[in-house]
C-alpha cells in the first residue's frame, strides 16, 4: 500500500502542514528572489527545520519539503554545479525528516501516528518565476516537461521522501507528464494537486473533472486535489473531483487573503478558527487530506487538528 492509503486506513483525516514561506518570512527570511523559499536552503537551512517542527507540534501529520522552487536549472543560474544542486534539493527532504525525528522523539500523545514527509514538486513555471505557474502557458510539450522534472524527482526520492507532492499544477499537460514520469520510479507514489481559477476549472482553463478523469488510471497517483486556490471555490471543486475520481481528495487552499501582484502585498483577513470550520465542511464533502497553502500558519493547522481529533477513529 502507498503511504497515504496506509495512513488513511488508521484515521479519517490526514492533516497537512501550512505555508512554509509565510513562516520563513515571519522569522526574517528574505524571499524576494527567483529561488523563493529554496534560497533559505542555501542561507539558513535550520530555519526551515524549525518551521517543519512547529507544524508537527501544531498537529500536522505530514510535512511538505522546501523544494517547490528548488530545481537544477534554478540553482545553475546561481552558479551551483549539478552535484551541489542535487545536494541542496536532497537537503530539503532531510530537513523535514530531521524535524520529524525530533518531533517523534518528544511526542507524548499516543493517538498520533508517525508523520509523513512529502517532497514538494512545483510546476515548471515556478522555476521561471514569471507568473506562468498560474497559467501553464509554457510552450513545452509533455516529453520536455518530463525531462525537466526527472532529475529533481530522482534526487528527492533518493533523499528518503515518503512520497511526492506534485503541487500547484496549472494544467493537465504538466499533470500528465508527472503521472507518466512516476512510472519510471515504480516504488514511488504521490499526489497531484491543481491550482484553480474558479469552482470548475484549473488555472489554465481546463475542466477539473476532465483532468482528474485523465489521471484516474495511474495507480501511483495516491491522491488528487487542489492547493494554492481560494477557499470560496473549494466546495465546488470537491464536487468536480468526486465526479470523476475515486482517489482520496487532498485540499490545501490559501488562507483567503488576496494577493496584489502590483505591489507584492496581501489584503483581507482570515480567521484561523473560521478556516478550521471550513476545513471541517470540506471533509464532510469528501476531502481526506486537509491543510493550508499561502498565508496559512501553524494556528490554521491547529484549528484543523482540533476538530479532526474528535472524529471517530482518530
Amino acid at each position: 500500500m502507498n503511504p497515504i492509503e496506509t495512513f488513511l486506513a488508521q484515521t479519517p483525516v490526514l492533516v497537512l502542514d501550512g505555508a512554509l514561506a509565510t513562516e520563513l518570512e515571519r522569522r526574517g527570511a528574505d524571499l524576494n528572489d527567483p529561488l523563493w523559499s529554496a534560497r533559505v536552503l542555501v542561507e539558513t537551512p535550520a530555519m526551515i527545520r524549525a518551521v517543519h517542527l512547529d507544524y508537527f507540534r501544531a498537529g500536522a501529520d505530514l510535512a511538505i519539503s522546501a523544494s517547490y522552487q528548488a530545481t537544477f536549472e534554478g540553482f545553475a543560474r546561481r552558479g551551483f554545479s549539478a552535484a551541489q544542486s542535487a545536494e541542496l534539493i536532497a537537503s530539503a527532504v532531510r530537513l523535514a525528516l530531521e524535524a520529524r525525528e525530533q518531533f517523534w522523539a518528544e511526542n507524548t500523545d499516543p493517538s498520533r501516528i508517525r508523520p509523513l514527509v512529502a517532497a514538494s514538486v512545483g510546476p515548471y513555471g515556478a522555476f521561471l518565476a514569471d507568473g506562468s505557474e498560474y497559467r501553464g502557458d509554457y510552450g513545452l510539450g509533455e516529453t520536455e516537461l518530463m525531462d525537466f522534472h526527472r532529475p529533481r524527482l530522482a534526487a528527492l526520492l533518493a533523499a528518503g521522501a515518503d512520497l511526492l507532492a506534485c503541487e500547484t499544477i496549472p494544467c493537465l499537460l504538466e499533470a500528465r507528464a508527472l503521472a507518466r514520469l512516476l512510472t519510471e520510479f515504480p516504488a514511488a507514489s504521490g499526489w497531484i494537486s491543481f491550482s484553480a481559477r474558479d469552482e470548475t476549472h484549473t488555472c489554465h482553463g481546463e475542466a477539473l473533472a476532465e483532468c482528474t478523469a485523465a489521471l484516474e488510471p495511474y495507480p501511483q497517483i495516491a491522491a488528487i486535489g487542489i492547493n494554492c486556490s481560494a477557499p470560496k471555490f473549494i466546495p465546488g471543486l470537491i464536487r468536480q473531483l468526486r465526479s470523476t475520481s475515486r482517489k482520496p481528495i487532498v485540499i490545501y487552499p490559501n488562507s483567503g487573503e488576496i494577493y496584489h501582484p502590483e505591489n507584492n502585498t496581501w489584503g483581507g483577513e482570515t480567521d484561523c478558527e473560521a478556516f478550521g470550520e471550513q476545513s471541517r465542511r470540506w471533509h464532510a464533502a469528501g476531502a481526506r487530506l486537509l491543510g493550508g497553502c499561502c498565508r496559512t500558519t501553524p494556528d490554521h493547522i491547529r484549528a484543523i487538528r482540533s476538530w479532526a481529533q474528535t472524529l471517530p477513529g482518530e
